[in-house]
């Protein structure tokens, strides 16, 4: 091959991928999917750009990315993926990124103690007699935590992980999932102080002593709420103080609603 030619192959070569790196990033857009059904809550994350997103109730995502971009797709549940962008990803309408589901079988086990038969009539004679035994009257450690919420739970999951480099921290402060689950969990807590508010006191109290329509004591609590001694007053549980600080609340609320 003539050197000129061998010249003018090495600088297309290197200039296209100058060009490639230099390019504006693209929005690629796609849908994770299971079994041709969309994938909610599946992680999208752009390796090469630091960039992340999680896909909507139907597995739908958009994504800035170049042509050469690496993305990796996780998801519980489903075995994780990775993914190279081409120039005519970014030029389709739309992706489709199918995920395989991952299913950790363990061994079946089957246990039958005192040599049950599964007939209740023939197999209450033989069980033994004696203490119930569970956590607390076994004196194990933990018998009496108050087992953890739904939104407690999904904060911890996406806080947490394994491995050299866990990825669901990363992957959820980027994306946002993070600050809106400690959203959640703190709106929770909230709505368990009212709660227990209403389980204090009649409906009737509230409408006699408050004079709060009954229709409006929903209303009445989020008012309450909003103030900063709420919370600091309910978890004392000082029903008196409590009381106090909902009758001077309903003065205000009442002049601001023309309840008077």
């Amino acid at each position: 091959m003539p050197k000129s030619e061998l010249f003018l192959g090495l600088f297309l070569v290197f200039g296209t991928t100058l060009y490639a790196q230099r390019q504006v990033p693209s929005t690629l857009r796609g849908k994770v999917t299971h079994e041709d059904l969309g994938i909610t809550d599946v992680h999208v994350m752009n390796l090469s750009a630091d960039r992340a997103t999680i896909t909507n109730d139907q597995g739908y995502f958009t994504l800035e990315a170049r042509p050469g971009d690496t993305l990796l797709f996780s998801a519980v549940q489903f075995r994780r993926k990775s993914l190279v962008v081409s120039q005519t990803m970014l030029q389709s309408l739309q992706i489709r990124v199918p995920l395989e589901e991952f299913v950790n079988e363990l061994e079946e086990v089957v246990l039958r103690p005192y040599n049950l038969s599964g007939d209740i009539s023939r197999d209450l004679g033989q069980m033994p007699g004696g203490n119930v035994v569970v956590a607390s009257t076994l004196g194990l450690p933990n018998a009496y935590v108050k087992p953890a919420t739904q939104a407690e739970r999904k904060l911890y999951e996406a806080t947490s992980g394994g491995g050299i480099l866990p990825l669901n921290p990363i992957l959820n402060g980027i994306s946002g999932r993070t600050r809106y689950l400690k959203k959640v969990l703190e709106n929770e807590k909230v709505y368990a102080r009212t709660n227990r508010v209403r389980e204090f006191y009649s409906d009737s109290l509230f409408v006699r002593d408050l004079g709060i329509p009954l229709s409006k004591i929903d209303d009445f609590m989020y008012y309450c709420e909003v103030d900063p001694m709420f919370s600091g007053l309910v978890d004392s549980a000082d029903r008196l103080k409590i009381w106090e600080f909902l009758k001077s609340k309903s003065l205000g609320y009442r002049r601001d609603n023309s309840l008077e």
